[in-house]
C-alpha cells in the first residue's frame, strides 16, 4: 500500500479554506479532513470522553490538545485509506500541534506542501461574522470568539507557516479575490503536482 499524501491547508479564520477544499475534492479527488469539523463532530457525539473538553477549548478560541486532534485525524485517514490523498484543513495550528504530528503521524505519511490562504484579518472577520449572521451553526462565528481565534492565529499558527516557508514547502494563494478567482490560483498549483 502506498504512503498517504497529505497537504496541510492553513490560513486565518474566514480565509475560505473549507470552501476551496470542497472544490479541490471535487476536481482532484482528495479527501478533505477539517481538524475543526472532526473536533466539532467528536464534541457532538453522545458520551464522547472528549466532548466537554473540546467544547471549552473551541468556545475560548484555544487550540485543543494535540493528542486528541492527531488521534481524530489519524482515525479519519485510516477510515478512508483507499483514497490516499488528504487535505488536512486547519492543522497544524501551533508548535505543539506540529510536534505532536511529527511524533505520532509524520513518518506514516508524505507531506507534499502547505497550502496557505493569505487574507487580511479585516476581510476574514467580515466573512466570519456574515457567515454567523447567515446561520452557520458554528458557536465560534461571533466577534468575541473571533477575536480570540485571530489572536491565536497570529501568535501560534503564523510561526508554523513561517517554519514551512523556511523549508520551501508553502504555496501561497491570494484569498482576497472571488471564490472562483482563488480556485483558479489553486488549480495552477494542483495541476502541477498532478502532472
Amino acid at each position: 500500500m502506498s504512503v498517504p499524501k497529505v497537504i496541510f491547508v492553513l490560513g486565518p479564520p474566514g480565509a475560505g479554506k473549507g470552501t476551496q477544499c470542497q472544490k479541490i475534492v471535487q476536481k482532484y479527488g482528495y479527501v478533505h479532513l477539517s481538524a475543526g469539523d472532526l473536533l466539532r463532530e467528536e464534541r457532538a457525539k453522545p458520551g464522547s470522553q472528549y466532548g466537554e473538553l473540546i467544547e471549552s477549548y473551541i468556545r475560548d478560541g484555544k487550540i485543543v490538545p494535540v493528542e486528541i486532534t492527531c488521534s481524530l485525524l489519524e482515525k479519519a485517514m485510516m477510515a478512508k485509506s483507499e483514497m490516499n490523498k488528504f487535505l488536512i484543513d486547519g492543522f497544524p495550528r501551533s508548535e505543539n500541534n506540529l510536534n505532536g504530528w511529527n511524533d505520532s503521524v509524520d513518518k506514516k505519511v508524505k507531506l507534499l506542501f502547505v497550502l496557505y490562504f493569505d487574507c487580511p484579518l479585516e476581510i476574514c472577520t467580515e466573512r466570519c461574522l456574515a457567515r454567523g449572521a447567515a446561520g452557520s451553526g458554528r458557536s465560534d462565528d461571533n466577534i468575541e470568539s473571533l477575536n480570540k481565534r485571530v489572536k491565536t492565529f497570529l501568535s501560534e499558527t503564523a510561526p508554523i507557516i513561517q517554519h514551512y516557508k523556511e523549508l520551501d514547502m508553502v504555496k501561497t494563494v491570494d484569498a482576497t479575490k472571488s471564490e472562483d478567482e482563488v480556485f483558479t490560483e489553486v488549480t495552477e498549483i494542483f495541476d502541477n503536482i498532478e502532472a
